[in-house]
């Protein structure tokens, strides 16, 4: 199992990184103020537009070490990634089946299964956890229609459909998303998703870690040698990655949404680590982008069991994991592509 390397977020809108020997080398004002070993990474994550040399950016391409580009407020810009890598025959399968409707179907329908049954036990695992603080009846009352729809989408016979049944699962699963906040609710209020721009501190934080994990996906995606851009669920859009929205689908509730409401409810993050846009956006600011990076990073080291390989990995891996597991249906060695299902 590949071993999980950290990832260097460079969070100063001001800071500019640069290669020197096989170091990053972090320059503010024209002077040093840090310095990481390539060695030591598996990703680079930039907030603003200061830049990074095309040196840095070719040595990392070389070294399959990814850079993702964000604006201030954390929606994703660019993503600069080394050489196709993989064995084209695993690719050569992987459009095939895109191809395939039946094969297509067959694949989002696990991935969607993931996704559901992972919604559920958050719901199940808060009214557990929190019974006497959270409306135990209302949560039983969405982790039952999680259930229903879970075999609907097992039994579904069109990605049209199939969608359509993800779509109001989505839609159940949010109606219940303000109960799992328990802290800070007079700031920290959730009434329905919202994005493009987000315009409240839940969605600001969803939507920067919906991006960061997607982002994590198609790392995992590339390094085993699949495709991020072709899906089956998502289908072919020119710059869509699509292959890895379909495999973040299964982890949104589970990594994305437990780690949103673990900062919110530890009081990680708080009103004063926003700002608001004219327009009516709201996002981090300075400081609560420190938090923020510091809280993933730990959260991408915290261990868990993986309950298909029933090995110890760190959360961090987990993507990676679900790529190579994919990678291994696509050559046969498996009948079906087991979703990660978490409880």
């Amino acid at each position: 199992m590949k071993k999980l390397l950290n990832t260097l977020y460079n969070t100063a809108e001001n800071r500019y990184l640069a290669l020197d020997g096989l170091n990053i080398v972090v320059r503010e004002d024209d002077r040093e103020v840090g310095r990481v070993p390539l060695h030591n990474l598996e990703s680079v994550i930039t907030v603003g537009y200061t830049g990074v040399s095309p040196a840095l950016m070719a040595e990392c391409a070389e070294q399959n070490i990814s850079i993702c580009f964000l604006k201030p407020g954390g929606k994703f810009m660019a993503r600069v990634t080394g050489r196709t890598r993989g064995n084209v025959v695993l690719r050569k399968t992987q459009y095939r089946y895109s191809e395939d409707p039946e094969k297509s179907l067959d694949i989002a329908v696990n991935f969607i299964v993931g996704k559901l049954y992972n919604s559920k036990w958050v719901l199940e695992r808060t009214k557990r956890d929190y019974a006497l603080r959270v409306d135990t009846e209302k949560l039983s009352a969405c982790s039952a229609q999680l259930s229903a729809f879970i075999n609907m989408a097992r039994s579904c016979e069109s990605l049209e459909a199939l969608r359509g049944i993800e779509g109001e699962a989505a839609s159940i699963y949010f109606s219940a998303f303000n109960e799992m906040i328990l802290q800070q609710k007079e700031d920290f209020s959730f009434e329905l998703r919202n994005r493009r721009p987000p315009t409240d501190y839940v969605n600001a934080l969803l939507s920067l870690t919906y991006t960061l994990l997607a982002n994590m996906c198609a790392s995992a995606a590339e390094t085993v040698g699949l495709d991020p851009y072709v899906g089956f669920l998502h289908r072919d859009r020119p710059g869509r990655a699509s292959f890895a929205l379909d495999m973040m689908e299964e982890l949104r509730s589970v990594f994305a949404d437990r780690f949103v409401l673990n900062i919110i409810n530890k009081k990680i993050i708080s009103a004063q680590d926003f700002k608001q846009k004219e327009n009516g956006a709201v996002h981090l600011n300075d400081s609560g982008i420190k938090k923020y990076f510091t809280a993933l990073q730990n959260k991408k080291k915290e261990e868990l069991t993986h309950p298909f390989l029933n090995e110890k990995i760190e959360w961090g891996m987990v993507p990676y994991a679900q790529a190579l597991l994919f990678s291994r249906y696509l050559r046969g060695d498996l009948d079906k592509y087991p979703p990660f299902l978490w409880k």
